[in-house]
């Protein structure tokens, strides 16, 4: 028996585990599919407080989870496979081993949806990115392209005009499924430039360990034309980590973890924290600070108070 499960070991996870320790409640938390969450594949960190030289993913998230460690925190190896929640203690099984909980914090995090491209993974934190705000420092008077037509994909665009001297906007389809607002604010951008009915089909180069170019695709006349840029923001939307919780815990259309007063969910007793049910920041930092709030609404809940009221 655990007074709180944290399911996902991220920042958001981690930060709940130090301050479910400290509090001297009995704490489990379950690695999940991909232990450290996504700084684990960000190389330079220089947006997270504390670090102003900077700061390797891994070596931040490991920072992190030594911390819970120190604390008393006990790491559970592999992914969530059921969980009811019809009950109270809260029954959870990872793999084959069951465990119970008195409450149960999700920090499970969401991934950003990729194009495919082999290339694209082989060149992630070299030039190929899903995050404009986590990095877009790096290419100062650099040219770039953002992959999407949406309202992320525009935002994105739009940041970078921030730091690169040309953003390319490459959209499969002829006009954009963004915002009135966003697609002006697009469209009236000198340094961006928008590239319609395309798809990209490679990234290269890989034998350089670099962004040099991008493959594009024309749909409507099957051109292929390859484009020199310095970087691709690719920006067509994230995937929710709840498969597991569908059915069991209210969710949005899009599949993110609804949450109500505070961090508390359609259960009493489970509590979310992280990019799961954060369907507009999605930083490290932001996930951490929503790990800390959680941690402290699950210890009101074990002790017996109103997690969704305030105090």
């Amino acid at each position: 028996m655990y007074d709180v499960a944290i399911i996902g070991s991220g920042p958001a996870g981690l930060t709940a585990a130090i301050y479910t320790c400290r509090a001297d409640l009995k704490t489990i938390v379950i690695d999940g599919m991909a232990p450290g969450g996504q700084l684990m594949i960000t190389s330079e960190v220089e947006n997270f407080p504390g670090f102003p030289e900077g700061i390797q993913g891994p070596e931040l998230m490991g920072k992190m989870r030594k911390q819970a460690e120190k604390f008393g925190a006990e790491f559970k190896a592999g992914e969530l496979s059921g969980i009811d929640t019809g009950g109270k203690p809260f029954k959870l099984t990872v793999g084959s081993d069951a465990f119970e909980a008195k409450s149960v914090i999700i920090a499970t995090g969401s991934s950003s949806r990729w194009l495919g491209l082999e290339a694209e993974q082989e060149l992630r934190g070299k030039g190929v990115s899903a995050c404009a705000t986590c990095d877009g420092f790096f290419f100062q008077d650099r040219v770039v392209a953002v992959i999407g037509g949406g309202d992320a994909a525009t935002e994105e665009a739009t940041f970078l005009t921030r730091f690169a001297k040309k953003v390319y906007l490459i959209h499969r389809r002829d006009e954009l499924r963004a915002s009135a607002a966003m697609v002006k604010k697009t469209m009236e951008n000198d340094k961006v430039e928008i590239i319609w009915n395309s798809v990209p089909i490679d990234i290269l180069d890989k034998a350089e360990g670099k962004v040099t170019a991008i493959v594009l695709r024309n749909v409507k006349t099957d051109e292929t034309t390859e484009l020199p840029v310095d970087g691709v923001f690719v920006a067509i939307g994230h995937d929710p980590a709840t498969g597991v919780f569908a059915g069991k815990i209210e969710l949005d259309d899009h599949g993110y973890i609804i949450s109500k007063e505070h961090t508390n969910t359609s259960v009493p007793g489970i509590f979310v924290a992280g990019d799961v049910s954060d369907t507009r920041y999605k930083q490290g930092i932001s996930a951490a600070g929503s790990g800390c709030r959680a941690a402290i609404d699950a210890l009101k809940y074990v002790e017996g108070e109103d997690a969704s009221a305030g105090w």
